[in-house]
């Protein structure tokens, strides 16, 4: 795909996304009131046109290059009877398998402050919509699409499999960080909705809900979380940048400490023996020379 192609399909991706996410944002907002081009709209904008011109055919231009050495992980048998199961069959594997390993590598990149000091700029969003989504570092995409798609590749699932679920879960990403809170009703358990993944983008970075297409793992593995009302803000706990340049490079430098959202007062240092001393001896002094008068007879 040549440069021009390249754009043309960015910008049209660009107008569908509006067209198809701005009017369910205004019809079922999380966030009433919440405008348009709301703050750091285009510093987001610039993290998407980074992932489509970027970020996401580097990593599928390198798994097309290794596929040779990727394919002989696997035993050619094995790889033939995954390619010969049905379509639906497959897609069905390759959401699940995705799911699992997402759930897993999410857990991590919250856990593991190496990849967490790339994740956290995903989650310095503090306005939730579809193109919010989009902010990511690009090790963090990088880290996320390999993630996702590379055991599916091993296992031998072919293009037409992974083509179809890599277009859904890049439109349901967009969703599930949209401005939208649909009432799902007995679904709401079967579904990583917006309402799902709002709380995993609350300020709290242990807040749970670390699935994508389905929150299975979340039920089972004790994460799950799922209020009946939106987090009071998003974000994270420490600066930020204000600029897109700013957020590719903080990452790499030394660490900012994390302060929790609802942070203690401290305890007070418990005073030496010394000072302890000089404080009864001042009481001591003051009542001395407070003494009351003996009444004169």
């Amino acid at each position: 795909m040549d440069i021009v192609s390249l754009l043309l399909a960015t910008g049209l991706s660009l107008v569908f996304l509006v067209v198809v996410f701005r009017p369910l944002e205004l019809a079922f907002p999380a966030k009433k009131g919440q405008r348009f081009f709301r703050p750091d709209w285009f510093t987001d904008l610039l993290f998407l046109l980074g992932q489509y011109l970027l970020w996401n055919g580097l990593v599928f231009w390198c798994l097309t290059q290794t596929r040779g050495t990727l394919t002989e992980i696997v035993p050619h048998e094995f790889r033939s009877a995954v390619a010969a199961q049905p379509l639906w069959l497959q897609i069905l594997e390759v959401v699940f398998l995705s799911d699992f390993c997402v759930y897993w590598g999410h857990r991590l990149q919250h856990r593991v402050s190496f990849l967490w000091r790339f994740h956290s700029v995903h989650h310095s969003a503090e306005h939730l919509d579809w193109l919010a989504a989009h902010r990511e570092h690009p090790l963090d995409t990088v880290y996320t699409l390999t993630l996702i798609n590379l055991p599916a590749f091993v296992l031998g699932f072919p293009l037409e499999a992974l083509a179809g679920f890599i277009a859904f879960r890049g439109v349901w990403a967009i969703y599930i960080h949209s401005n939208v809170r649909l009432p799902l009703g007995p679904f709401r358990p079967l579904l990583g909705a917006p309402e799902l993944h709002h709380w995993h983008h609350a300020r709290d970075r242990d807040a749970g809900n670390y699935g994508n297409v389905c929150p299975l793992m979340d039920l089972i593995f004790g994460t799950y979380r799922c209020p009946d009302h939106e987090p009071e803000s998003f974000g994270i706990n420490t600066p930020t940048p204000s600029t897109w340049l700013g957020y590719m490079v903080q990452p790499l430098l030394p660490k900012i400490r994390e302060t929790s959202v609802t942070e203690e007062v401290s305890e007070p240092e418990p005073m030496s023996q010394t000072r302890i001393a000089r404080v009864a001896a001042k009481q001591e002094m003051y009542s001395d020379n407070f003494q009351p008068s003996p009444p004169s007879s």
